[in-house]
């Protein structure tokens, strides 16, 4: 029997039991007290917690602008490509009825292996590799990065589950190798992001060269941002505030550069670099009234598409070197500005002595007692060497060649500009060499600004790439390049008398004036030829092979009023000497004068016409025949066809009186073109397009021909062309300064 003492014990342990789950209560009571009535947990606010956990910010890229030329074309502009990717988890699926994850990865991989030109292997292993890391996608990389709108369909026809698009932007030059120093390329960096627990990519364009890299800022814009608050299931709650900072896109640029004068150039460089293979070239035109690049071109040069880059300088801009005779233009100025400069006066040509050291002229024998005038026109170092004696010195040439913009920045719109050197000259020699150009370096860019001295009368002109800026979403103009002028530098008459000597130079009955080649019937060139030695800095002493020398041609027209400027350079030919610059430059001169209708009355040059030309595909020949014979090109039928079904060039392009127009047609039998007088550009042109066998020796125009002209060509024959310049036939004038 229990007594009442064992019954209160059995109570003890419940009551025990009941006090702690008390306590245990009390203290939750206080802990969700402090939750729901402190706005601090544990050094946290709780509600900017909240908010954030719940809370999305998406990016919204801008749009980078796009580079134009002076007329509306495009040069560079952005256009959407896509990134392949495949779904891998099925969590994408989950309890959908439609699959959206790849389960079948060899069935997937051979259907995706031709169109993005992949080894089916290699996207299997893509696969099966995200599969077994357990992986919520994979990009199909690399065919399947950056792909185009017509492949995405391709893709998107085949109704694969789990294939995806990740859209972006990629940057692109329409006409790939053109003007590509100037207006640059960017480069496509990815920065890796995450999204409701998905990594994706994003993309950010930044400039590295040219226009793209010095306007970067002004191209990219701003990006903008769009916040707003969701649910667990990523959806935006209703009727819950939006934070919206829009994008702002990228300003457009329109640069100076005429896109069809820019034609005229790069095709006559890449035909110097085919025939003559020099270590670099530059060539640019210039307008002489205001100091705009209306082309330019420089190698070797890249397509900013694939960026098959070799050099990443500009050498319009950042090469310097020592420009040689062009520089006596200068020299002679500064004379003529001292007043005491006298062109009849004589002076004894051939060598002149500097103490220990001596000056010569090309011709070592000189040609006895000339004056002055006709020593500019012979381009005779002795001149100059003699002037520096007589009525110059030192400090009065470098403050002339100062003046005249050498040895400091231009300021185009351009980076990593040089600035040249020419306060190296001391001693008596030296300073005989740099009259002449040589122990002082100039840029391109720098020699283009100071010739506008003379087509200015005695005021330069600054030069400029950029015409304006304009704002890409509303059209206004935000920044218009003005012409810069500088006060009157050098005097009118100064002015007039060294024109006179530049006519000479390019238009004298003389046979030995140094720039005869450059002449052309009825555009009254007046310019100044050059030719310089190369210091070698590793051997420490000047260059002595045969073509070992820097050649170049300073040029402008019409005589009365220059128009346009030339000015081209060009370092080590292979071959040909300075035959392939004076090629160059002339076929330029001529276009553009063409082109602008700058010619004399006496001129011969016919007037040039421009044509976009269409899509003739899958039209009639006789048709595409009719319609072109309205203007003056070259059409070159490929094939015995009565249909086109290829053209070159490509529809929308711009082309010009007298080009050449390839028409391929569905006919079966082709046959040789008469080719006499084709250059080699249009040569490669022709067998690229009809895969037959050539061969060619020499180098600018064809001349000889191994097969007849209209021979049906077969596989197993081979057309031998021979090829000269045409601009040389009489080689004697071919004088070394």
């Amino acid at each position: 029997m229990k007594t009442n003492k064992t019954k209160g014990r059995n109570w003890l342990f419940p009551k025990r039991v009941f006090i702690c789950f008390l306590f245990l209560m009390f203290i939750l009571f206080i802990q969700l007290c402090y939750l729901a009535l402190s706005p601090n947990i544990y050094g946290i606010n709780m509600k900017e917690f909240s908010s954030n956990r719940n809370t999305v910010t998406n990016i919204l890229q801008s749009n980078r602008g796009t580079i134009y030329d002076s007329l509306g074309n495009t040069l560079a502009s952005n256009v959407t490509s896509y990134t392949v990717i495949a779904y891998v988890s099925p969590s994408v699926t989950g309890n959908s009825k439609v699959q959206k994850h790849v389960t079948d990865v060899i069935a997937t991989s051979e259907a995706l292996a031709p169109i993005l030109d992949m080894d089916v292997e290699v996207i299997k292993k893509l696969l099966n590799d995200a599969i077994n890391k357990n992986a919520w996608q994979v990009e199909l990389g690399p065919g399947g990065r950056n792909i185009t709108e017509l492949k995405k369909e391709e893709i998107e026809s085949l109704g694969l589950p789990g294939i995806d698009f990740v859209e972006s932007t990629k940057r692109y030059y329409p006409n790939g190798d053109f003007a590509s120093y100037i207006i640059g390329y960017v480069r496509r960096y990815e920065q890796e992001v995450n999204d409701d627990g998905i990594d994706k990519l994003q993309y950010n364009l930044v400039g590295e060269m040219g226009i793209e890299a010095h306007y970067d800022k002004e191209l990219s814009g701003k990006d903008g941002s769009l916040t707003y608050q969701r649910d667990l299931s990523g959806y935006k709650i209703p009727d819950t505030p939006e934070i919206l900072d829009p994008a702002i896109d990228g300003n457009d640029i329109y640069l100076t550069i005429d896109a069809n004068i820019q034609r005229f150039v790069e095709s006559s460089v890449k035909e110097v670099m085919e025939n003559n293979n020099p270590e670099w070239m530059t060539l640019t035109v210039m307008d002489a009234k205001t100091g705009e690049i209306l082309g330019t071109s420089a190698t070797p040069s890249f397509d900013p598409n694939i960026k098959n880059i070799t050099n990443y300088e500009n050498p319009l801009i950042s090469t310097t070197y020592e420009p040689g005779s062009t520089m006596k233009i200068y020299t002679y100025m500064c004379a003529m500005e001292t007043g005491l400069y006298n062109g009849d006066e004589l002076y004894q040509s051939g060598s002149i002595r500097f103490t220990d050291d001596e000056v010569k002229d090309w011709n070592i024998w000189g040609w006895g007692k000339i004056s002055y005038d006709k020593g500019f026109e012979y381009s005779s170092n002795v001149a100059v060497s003699t002037l520096m004696q007589t009525i110059l010195d030192k400090q009065k040439l470098r403050s002339c060649l100062e003046s005249y913009g050498f040895g400091e920045q231009t300021g185009i719109e351009l980076s990593n500009e040089a600035a040249g050197n020419i306060s190296s000259f001391n001693y008596p020699i030296e300073v005989a060499n740099a009259s002449f150009g040589q122990g002082i370096t100039i840029t391109a860019v720098q020699q283009l600004q100071a010739l506008t001295i003379i087509s200015n009368n005695g005021k330069m002109l600054k030069p400029h790439i950029v015409k304006k800026i304009v704002d890409s979403s509303t059209g206004e103009v935000l920044f218009e390049t003005k012409i810069e002028e500088s006060k009157q530098i050098v005097s009118e008459e100064t002015v007039k008398k060294i024109k006179k000597l530049m006519y000479n130079v390019i238009n004298s009955d003389d046979p030995v004036a140094t720039g005869k080649n450059y002449k052309i019937n009825g555009l009254d060139v007046i310019g100044k030829t050059g030719t310089a030695q190369i210091y070698d800095n590793n051997q420490g002493r000047y260059l002595d092979g045969e073509n070992d020398y820097i050649f170049s041609f300073a040029g402008m027209y019409p005589y009365d009023d220059p128009q346009i400027i030339v000015y081209a350079t060009m370092k080590k030919p292979s071959n040909g000497a300075s035959s392939g610059l004076v090629a160059a430059s002339k076929s330029v001169m001529e276009s553009v004068a063409k082109f602008k209708n700058i010619f004399n009355d006496k001129s011969n040059i016919e007037i040039v016409d421009t044509y976009e030309i269409k899509n003739y595909n899958n039209m009639s020949l006789e048709h595409v025949k009719n319609d072109l014979d309205k203007h003056s090109f070259d059409l070159v039928i490929i094939g015995d066809g009565k249909k086109v079904v290829d053209q070159y060039p490509k529809p929308d392009t711009t082309i010009v009186t007298g080009d050449k127009i390839y028409l391929i047609t569905n006919g079966q039998n082709i046959v040789l073109p008469d080719m006499l007088g084709w250059a080699l550009a249009d040569v490669k042109k022709f067998f690229e397009l009809t895969k037959f066998n050539y061969t060619f020796d020499g180098f600018g125009y064809v001349y000889e021909q191994s097969v007849a002209k209209d021979t049906v060509l077969t596989n197993d024959m081979t057309v031998n062309l021979k090829l000269k310049d045409k601009f040389f036939d009489n080689q004697e004038n071919l004088n070394t300064e």
